[in-house]
């Protein structure tokens, strides 16, 4: 069997979808298993930012070919998994993704967007598709600044979101996400996969590799919690890296 037979099947759950917390609409989509209508199985599932560059291939700056890698992972046996993308809301994407007021950033909405996700897309989701939806297969990921809102979402919200996926996440934008971390306590059994290219910004690295150190520390007092940090020293803040490492991501952090 070739790869396209393992090919999810994608649904647009709504091209217009009302985000009453923020007064705002978009697409959302869901990535099914290949035999998702074939089976009674229920399946553990993963809600991904910035839709719009998750499998589209007129994306502008390239897709993560998340439909590609679940059908690879499919084939392998590992493709059991439910994909929520949620499109980024365009002009309005830095604020619905920031966390935490800034000079630079002086509008938030990052409390509300995560609010919808758990009281309106979540539910929403557990009772449209068969989903396993306790905390230990619920995961929540995102690249840059949805890096930065999905470690913030985990860590806020640790009884919700138990796989987080951060890739090269936003950590210049404030100090707050380090007091966070530190904060954690042995209540925090989250599972952590960490991303960061080399090739990013000059401190980009270095300020992962800060955040992973204190994620050691909390892991190793912690034995339900576990972190893995992955660096590539020729990666940029690119699609493409970002990418190459989902698979890998969605293998460690559910199978």
């Amino acid at each position: 069997m070739t790869n396209s037979d393992f090919y999810p099947i994608i649904e647009v759950i709504d091209y217009d979808f009302m985000i009453p917390q923020l007064g705002r609409r978009r697409r959302i989509a869901a990535l099914l298993p290949h035999d998702y209508y074939k089976t009674d199985k229920f399946y553990p599932v993963i809600y991904l930012h910035d839709g719009q560059n998750l499998f589209d291939e007129h994306a502008p700056f390239g897709n993560w070919g998340v439909d590609k890698s679940l059908a690879l992972l499919s084939k392998l046996g590992k493709g059991d998994i439910i994909v929520i993308a949620i499109d980024h809301g365009g002009d309005q994407r830095i604020k619905e993704l920031v966390p935490y007021k800034t000079p630079k950033f002086t509008e938030s909405e990052g409390d509300k967007y995560i609010d919808f996700m758990m009281n309106t897309l979540k539910p929403l989701v557990d009772g449209r598709y068969r989903i396993r939806a306790d905390v230990y297969n619920t995961g929540i990921g995102g690249s840059s600044l949805g890096g930065l809102i999905s470690l913030y979402a985990g860590m806020k919200y640790p009884d919700i979101f138990g796989k987080l996926m951060i890739f090269s996440p936003s950590l210049w934008l404030s100090s707050e996400v380090f007091k966070a971390a530190e904060a954690l306590d042995h209540t925090f059994k989250s599972r952590i996969y960490l991303y960061a290219g080399g090739m990013e910004s000059p401190t980009h690295l270095q300020t992962v590799e800060k955040l992973a150190k204190i994620l050691r520390k909390k892991e190793s007092s912690n034995y339900e919690m576990a972190m893995k940090l992955v660096t590539n020293p020729k990666g940029k803040h690119q699609e493409v890296f970002w990418a190459d490492q989902f698979p890998f991501a969605i293998d460690w952090l559910f199978f």
